[in-house]
């Protein structure tokens, strides 16, 4: 009597859970957690553009560091398959680097750069919704902002100034994945790989008067994200 009482309480907590964990139509998706973005940066080699010495190959690279950041996401579903989603973060701060160019001066650290990354993407979700396992592609745009760039005190101590480095439109690409813990919260971890190219420019007034050097930088940074979500 009891073993059946109990079976008859499984089978109808049974029917009454969830049967469904996909995203569906309206629903807004919000996860937050860790974000490190890894540039690749791979340069063009230094050259002088600028200055009595213009046209001078300095030879060299130009690297940056990696950081770590909070990262947001905000999606929208469209459908319970396709959604539209934003990817938002913390700035995050780079060193920025110049190595085995002919001016010794300019190897080392030469300043450091800040950046938002804004991307607009269109994700596709390929399971039904009986999976709490929700895998994802997603391809969109991305806007790098660079800003508040600066040079070392050790680069401006050998006639470093005035650091820039321009602004960046590209295409981003991710792979990523939901496990649904409940029918709102969610773990989440993607991988993302988007195009950045940016030119820095920097003045040394102490080799020559009006001297300026520039570097092409792919940036082209691989972008991992872990954290929670939850669905409203």
């Amino acid at each position: 009597m009891h073993k059946s009482l109990l079976s008859a309480s499984l089978f109808a907590l049974a029917l009454a859970a969830p049967l469904a964990y996909a995203h569906e139509a309206g629903d807004i998706l919000v996860r937050a957690g860790a974000i490190t973005v890894n540039p690749k940066a791979d340069s063009s080699s230094v050259k002088v553009d600028q200055g009595p010495l213009a046209g001078a190959d300095l030879g060299g690279k130009a690297t940056m560091s990696s950081d770590t950041q909070l990262g947001l996401n905000f999606a929208y579903m469209i459908d319970s398959h396709w959604g539209i989603e934003l990817l938002a973060a913390t700035p995050f701060e780079h060193d920025v680097k110049l190595k085995n160019t002919a001016l010794g001066a300019a190897n080392g650290k030469l300043g450091t750069l800040k950046h938002l990354p804004p991307t607009l993407s269109v994700v596709y979700y390929p399971l039904d919704s009986k999976s709490a396992f929700q895998p994802y592609v997603g391809a969109g745009i991305n806007y790098t902002w660079i800003y508040d760039e600066h040079v070392g005190s050790e680069a401006q101590a050998n006639g470093f100034s005035n650091f820039k480095a321009d602004n960046s439109w590209g295409m981003a690409f991710q792979v990523g994945a939901d496990y649904m813990i409940t029918d709102n919260i969610m773990l989440n971890a993607q991988v993302r790989y988007i195009d950045i190219d940016t030119t820095a420019t920097v003045e040394n007034n102490a080799v020559a008067p009006g001297t300026r050097a520039k570097v092409d930088v792919d940036v082209d940074p691989f972008i991992y994200m872990v954290g929670l979500g939850y669905k409203f």
